[in-house]
């Protein structure tokens, strides 16, 4: 039976002994309030209080990022332990902070205990917090502070428990729930306080454990900022912010030096660029979906299944045809009228508006299937506009001026399209100018190629490397973007400096790596840029794309392209058959899913993006997808309700 109870009749009544009590609501409702009316209460009748602030994104005190226990002391809580979660996410890492909360309880404690839970109080995570947490403290009696008395939270959970007393707390009638960016505020003046008058300190990551769920070390610039802790025999020594890491060398923030420790934890809680302590982003986080972009035009009834829509650091792509047609990535530049296509397939789809903007397109190889659509951007070609630049392998002009050849250009005259065409053969790259009324190749200089780069402008290069199909030669392509650069907007309030036109001078001057020159401030002084990236800037590595279809499946082509597709963001590649087709597969130099995963898997992509699978599967292509997630649990995969719209 669940009773209710007045907030202010709880130490009289409840709290007349010494008991474990398990404080439970949601956001908003008072709970950590109640828990602060309760201490004074208790200490105003010279009882000891303790408390476990156990909700780690919101702690009514301690550390964000851990569970601590504390003891109130005339006017405030005493931290007297922490255990590091290094998460603000109580829902998602529930084990560990039931493990913590544990052994925190495990300490001998004289007095009263009040376990503050999280706010996590609704569905499966809800329900399984609850439980664990009822276990972990064996709670003499639960608070359920709630605005409804009718329909509490965990209603069922909390009238199946036997052993402990049930009461329900109305909420106080003042209780509000904070905004997200109020709490974040909130928990980041925490920090911040926590580790005002710190050091920096040193570590060799290979001599320390490291556990949780790290970055990958490559992606260096996926550490900066995060929380980590320090522990020594599982206890937790102390807990501090990354500043950088370079090799195996990280650079620590922390509130005292610390010596002796032999683990490092680090989950997701991070210290963001917006100045705030946040839930770090995945790797992978942007958008992406399998749905029509706006520009594919939707009246053409073409079943060539979903099509990848999505996001890539600062592009947005399209797989345009879907994943059963014909290959035409259309990759377009976040606030540019700029963009670019990887392979031409039928080009029925593909919007004059479009290929308008199309400056570069990079082709695998001339199959039809991969050059159909040049008729196409042929055609939105005619006016005035520059030569579009055409990538690919040696013999691309030769076919591109068949196209052209083909064609009566009698009444075009100086609207004629224009192409500079580049042939990769692995090692050079070969340049020929072709217009429309001219259509044969008129051969230009011939460059070597250095580390595959084929193409380099500023924002972006294109890395290349040639494969093969079966004795055709074909071409895989990486796009890779110059590095993102991020202002500190915490770290800029701390200097009182003004925002302005220098920033964007240090910026520029950080993309070029010129860190001797120096910048002048608001106020009139100047420092380098070397001294103001590391104070102000977080910088990161832009997020690679990588292209790559119809090629065989041989060792060569294996080592070749997991080198061009080490630690991409999103790697697009060919998966046409099953692996019960791997004859098939190997007759006609094409990829089976088990290949195209494991590829994946040995390049560490954050996602694999398959595509031009084979028609036999249209009727059932979640085979594909199936068999590619048990090698590569990392693949985008639509969902059924898309593949019945596509077929449709």
């Amino acid at each position: 039976m669940l009773e209710s109870i007045q907030p202010a009749a709880i130490v009289d009544t409840i709290l007349t002994q010494n008991r474990r009590v398990l404080l439970v609501g949601a956001p908003g409702v008072g709970k950590s309030t109640l828990t602060t009316q309760l201490a004074q209460a208790l200490c105003a009748n010279d009882r000891q209080c303790w408390c476990i602030s156990a909700d780690p994104g919101s702690p009514v005190f301690g550390v964000p990022g851990a569970v601590t226990l504390g003891d109130w002391q005339t006017d405030r809580w005493h931290v007297a332990a922490m255990e590091a979660l290094c998460t603000l996410d109580a829902g998602r890492f529930r084990l560990p902070l039931v493990s913590a909360v544990r052994r925190l309880l495990s300490k001998p404690l004289n007095g009263v205990v009040l376990v503050d839970g999280p706010g996590v109080v609704r569905g499966i995570v809800g329900r399984e917090l609850f439980e664990g947490l009822l276990e972990a403290t064996r709670a003499d009696a639960v608070l359920v502070v709630t605005p409804t008395v009718s329909a509490p939270p965990l209603v069922d959970e909390l009238r199946m428990q036997t052993e402990a007393e049930v009461f329900l707390v109305p909420a106080a009638a003042h209780a509000v729930r904070p905004g997200k960016r109020a709490r974040a505020r909130w928990r980041t003046g925490q920090w911040d306080a926590y580790l005002a008058e710190g050091i920096t300190q040193d570590f060799d990551l290979d001599e320390l454990n490291i556990i949780g769920t790290p970055p990958p070390r490559e992606q260096h610039h996926a550490w900066t900022g995060r929380q980590i802790a320090l522990l020594k025999a599982q206890r937790t020594m102390a807990m501090g912010e990354v500043q950088r890491l370079q090799g195996t060398r990280l650079t620590v923030s922390l509130p005292a030096s610390v010596s002796g420790v032999d683990t490092l934890l680090i989950r997701n809680a991070q210290h963001t660029a917006d100045g705030v302590l946040e839930t770090a982003e995945p790797w992978a986080a942007e958008r992406f979906d399998y749905l029509p972009p706006m520009d594919v035009l939707p009246s053409i009834q073409i079943n060539n299944g979903p099509r990848p829509v999505g996001r890539v650091g600062a592009v947005d792509v399209a797989l345009i045809n879907g994943v059963f047609g014909d290959p035409l990535l259309h990759v377009r530049f976040q606030h540019q009228q700029r963009g670019l296509l990887f392979d031409l397939g039928s080009g029925e789809r593909l919007s004059a508006r479009i290929a308008h903007r199309v400056t570069d397109v990079f082709i695998s190889h001339a199959h039809l299937d991969h050059l159909s659509g040049f008729v196409s951007l042929l055609r939105s070609r005619i006016g005035d506009f520059p030569p579009c630049r055409l990538y690919g392998p040696p013999g691309l002009a030769r076919h591109v001026a068949g196209y052209l050849q083909g064609v009566l250009w009698d009444r075009v005259g100086l609207n004629a399209p224009r192409f500079e065409v580049m042939e990769f053969d692995g090692n050079t790259l070969r340049h020929f100018q072709l217009q429309a009324t001219q259509p044969r190749p008129q051969s230009g200089e011939e460059r070597a190629v250095q580390a595959g780069v084929i193409h380099e402008e500023a924002g972006f290069c294109i890395r290349a490397v040639l494969l093969d199909h079966k004795g055709t030669p074909v071409v895989a392509y990486a796009l890779e973007p110059d590095k993102q650069i991020q202002v500190r907007k915490d770290r800029l309030m701390a200097r009182r400096l003004k925002p302005g036109p220098w920033l964007g001078e240090l910026k520029k001057y950080v993309s070029a790596d010129n860190y001797a020159a120096r910048i002048q401030l608001p106020d009139g002084s100047d420092e380098s840029v070397e001294i103001l990236a590391a104070d102000l800037l977080l910088i990161s590595p832009g997020k690679r794309l990588v292209y790559a279809t119809d090629l065989a499946d041989t060792v060569d082509n294996r080592q070749r392209l997991i080198a061009l597709a080490q630690h991409a963001h999103t790697f697009f590649c060919e998966a046409p058959f099953i692996e019960a087709e791997a004859e098939h597969a190997l007759r006609n130099g094409h990829l089976t899913t088990r290949a195209c995963a494991e590829i994946a898997n040995a390049a560490g992509v954050a996602r694999l993006v398959p595509f031009h699978f084979s028609r036999r599967h249209q009727a059932d292509p979640q085979q594909i997808y199936d068999e590619l997630k048990e090698v590569c649990p990392r693949v985008v995969v639509p969902s059924t309700r898309l593949f019945e719209a596509a077929s449709t």
